[in-house]
């Protein structure tokens, strides 16, 4: 592991062009991003030669950014930035081919519910022939122009793709990482299979808390009864000529005390 000599204050590590596997031969472009709290940040790689060492043979040092003008498949491992606090951006693993064939995917994890578009690259040819996609080493399906979309990602579309084209050969595998969706309060948003999960169960508490409300407005409606503690009932030897015959006699409650 060695430094690459380019002092920033930045923080995330972009790529350019935008891709994780590269040509024998490319440009390629690493920077730090800025951070509202980053400084001092350096960018890092973790790379291997045949002979076990280590390379830090970089153009562009003592700024901003490092600029690989002839990559070569030596320089492919993991590439990052950190600063002097120890704080560390998001890695990156950069491949490099000498083949003729190349995956077009996502430098860093894409959110859940996204579409992403994998395309499978030729060195010399136009970049529009049929190519099959690959996922965990099983085919996912063919596509006429080379270009394949994933809709709607899910943790389930995570894992190690690859390419092919008949007649130029195949590309390296990349990781390609789901991350789940970040809310504005800054909680991750909880997968809609999840959510389905939950429905019964949430259905189920709602019920009970309705049986329970219920009973609770039973029993204080019984505790609303009118006790009648006297009552005196007043015989009228003639009824009055309002009063209809053989209706009852008039009726006098002379104490009510509600309970």
């Amino acid at each position: 592991m060695s430094p690459l000599s380019c002092r920033a204050n930045k923080a995330g590590l972009t790529v350019s062009p935008s891709r994780s596997q590269f040509f024998e031969g490319e440009s390629v472009f690493l920077s730090c991003e800025e951070g509202r709290h980053s400084t001092g940040w350096t960018l890092w790689r973790n790379i291997s030669k045949d002979n076990g060492s280590q390379s830090d043979d970089w153009e562009g040092k003592n700024s901003s950014s490092c600029k690989i003008t002839h990559i070569v498949p030596w320089d492919s491992g993991v590439y990052w930035c950190s600063s002097r606090e120890g704080a560390a951006s998001s890695s990156i693993q950069l491949t490099v081919t000498g083949g003729s064939v190349i995956l077009q995917s996502p430098v860093l994890p894409v959110m859940e519910g996204d579409d992403v578009t994998l395309s499978c690259l030729t060195k010399t040819t136009p970049s529009n022939l049929p190519a099959a996609f690959y996922k965990d080493g099983s085919l996912i399906r063919t596509e006429p122009k080379g270009h394949m979309t994933l809709h709607h990602v899910t943790s389930s579309d995570q894992g190690l793709y690859r390419c092919d084209i008949r007649g130029h050969g195949e590309s390296p595998s990349s990781w390609i990482s789901v991350e789940g969706k970040v809310s504005p309060t800054g909680h991750p948003h909880l997968p809609l299979s999840v959510l389905l999960a939950a429905a019964p169960a949430s259905v189920l508490l709602f019920l009970v808390l309705l049986v329970v409300l219920v009973r609770r407005c039973v029993q204080a409606a019984k505790k609303d009864d009118i006790s009648y503690i006297q009552v005196d009932v007043i015989s009228q030897k003639k009824p009055p000529k309002s009063q209809r015959p053989g209706t009852d006699p008039e009726i006098i409650y002379s104490e009510v005390r509600r309970t």
